[in-house]
């Protein structure tokens, strides 16, 4: 059985075969892509001790001592000195971290930001900042990053086609069945913004968020542990 890392609170999510990963090339880029039905998704930050688990193969090595096994990793946004996320953080239902609605510099800042969450009742969800201070569902997690790559099916009006700022970047919508879609440029591949988003239409997302730039890195079905960068928050997947 596939189970979420909140297990102990809202119990065990749908049977599923491990995580599948798709390669997908746009625009001549290659990219790494998965989706995966919202239940099956946990988010983590901290460990019992109060500390940023930091990375991948810390997540695993925590997990596994409960019995279970990493199917899917990637970070889950951006982060401030000491691994504190920059925005909203909710997991197990907890708010962690305040939404931030500042004005600032930079790709979080870059308005309009929003907020990708995972619903009580198992519906995924991209909304704005705006949106999400005047939702009626309550949330079992929630990161807040920016900017939006995409909302109604259209493009942030600050993406231009001919950009000439290409990066290794990651992200994540919702398509079209509810499922939650994770891209990520394939090695030393890089993309623009403009066609970062067209990517998530591609993959039939009408609504997607950037989580990070360079240091952004995914795992799917692990066989050891994983060294990785540092980060704050992160997506994972258990078995």
């Amino acid at each position: 059985m596939i189970r979420v890392l909140i297990i102990l609170v809202l119990g065990i999510a749908s049977a599923l075969a491990g995580v599948v990963e798709e390669a997908v090339v746009y625009k001549g880029v290659k990219f790494r892509v998965v989706k995966l039905d919202p239940s099956h998704l946990g988010l983590v930050w901290r460990g019992a001790d109060g500390k940023p688990y930091e990375t991948f193969d810390q997540v695993q090595r925590a997990l596994n001592k409960d019995g279970g096994k990493v199917k899917f990793l990637m970070n889950a946004g951006i982060y401030e000195p000491g691994l504190i996320p920059s925005g909203l953080h909710v997991e197990r239902t907890k708010e962690l971290q305040a939404l931030n609605p500042r004005e600032g510099k930079g790709n979080f800042f870059l308005k309009p930001n929003g907020v990708f969450a995972v619903t009580v009742g198992g519906k995924a969800i991209v909304w704005d900042t705006v949106e999400y201070q005047t939702r009626s569902e309550a949330v079992r997690l929630a990161v807040q990053s920016g900017p939006l790559l995409l909302m109604g099916g259209h493009r942030h009006a600050a993406f231009r086609a001919d950009s000439n700022s290409i990066k290794h970047r990651n992200g994540v919508g919702v398509d079209e069945e509810g499922r939650v879609v994770f891209a990520m440029t394939d090695k030393r591949q890089e993309v623009n913004f403009w066609d970062f988003a067209g990517l998530f239409l591609k993959l039939g997302c009408k609504d997607a968020l950037f989580l990070d730039g360079d240091i952004s890195q995914m795992a799917v079905n692990p066989e050891g542990e994983v060294k990785s960068n540092r980060f704050a928050a992160m997506f994972v997947v258990v078995e």
